[in-house]
């Protein structure tokens, strides 16, 4: 498999706290990490980890917001377009200091009283301030569906729902982070959708289904989705964001340690 793989440190490694994950993702072979939220850890932590072990951060998330109110994002949330340009700028600033090229901008969950166009219209007007600011320094910003299971509040649920947004924006640093557990979840038709869509993904998510768990517990064909990767040509990295079954190390049996550190530090 020609393909870059990076670690999710928010799902893997989790026998251990956060900052030492870092160390046992490098150990076990990857070349690339990504994860939820640096915030609360203190960049300058994590940068110092990511340079001493020669590690490429993939990608992490804007603030959630307040999550005590259950906000698991702000970007399509009328009332809270400050709070989401103050946290966009302090995304993009922790972007540059750990050299990451792509961010994951929350859409966010339904708001009481605003229509779905409403928030698509709010996402797309951010999107469209945030964009040109993130262009000048590299970086990308994406949208990621998530599904309704688990995620019923959440008010992006759909593919075609996310490349309405980016279509409407109409930039190219705005993409597509498309996450092969909530769209088996959602809408299934994996292959044909990531084909369809192929130009505005820019970053891939994998968990099976069901549960979550590491690739070859569930329903999802893996070796027949990475050889259409590979046949299209993806060049971006592929997050294993899933919860192992029964522990890390023995959840990676699935992946040839020689297949788990392509990336570009490579």
């Amino acid at each position: 498999m020609a393909l870059k793989l990076s670690a999710n440190l928010s799902m893997l490694f989790g026998e251990t706290v956060f900052l030492k994950r870092f160390e046992r993702a490098a150990a076990a072979g990857f070349a690339a990490v990504e994860f939820m939220f640096p915030y609360d850890e203190g960049i300058p932590e994590i940068k110092s980890r990511l340079e001493t072990l020669n590690l490429k951060l993939a990608l992490f998330n804007l603030p959630p917001g307040d999550l005590e109110l259950g906000e698991w994002g702000t970007l399509s949330n009328p009332q809270r377009r400050d709070f989401f340009r103050h946290s966009f700028e302090n995304a993009l600033d922790a972007a540059l200091q750990l050299n990451c090229s792509l961010l994951n901008m929350m859409y966010g969950q339904r708001v009481e009283g605003f229509s779905p166009e409403a928030q698509a219209e709010c996402a797309s007007e951010n999107l469209a301030w945030a964009a040109p600011q993130a262009a000048r320094e590299g970086v990308t910003l994406l949208l990621e569906p998530l599904n309704s299971v688990d995620f019923p509040r959440f008010a992006l649920h759909s593919t075609a729902q996310a490349l309405e947004v980016i279509q409407n924006v109409n930039h190219p640093q705005v993409g597509l982070q498309y996450d092969l557990y909530h769209a088996q979840m959602t809408e299934g038709n994996l292959i044909n959708t990531i084909r369809d869509n192929f130009n505005h993904i820019r970053h891939i998510q994998i968990a099976d289904v069901p549960g979550r768990h590491e690739p070859g517990t569930g329903e999802i064909n893996f070796p027949v989705v990475f050889a259409a990767l590979e046949e299209l040509g993806y060049p971006g990295y592929i997050g294993l964001e899933y919860r192992p079954l029964a522990g890390t190390d023995e959840g990676l049996n699935w992946l040839q340690r020689s297949e788990r550190g392509r990336g570009e530090n490579q």
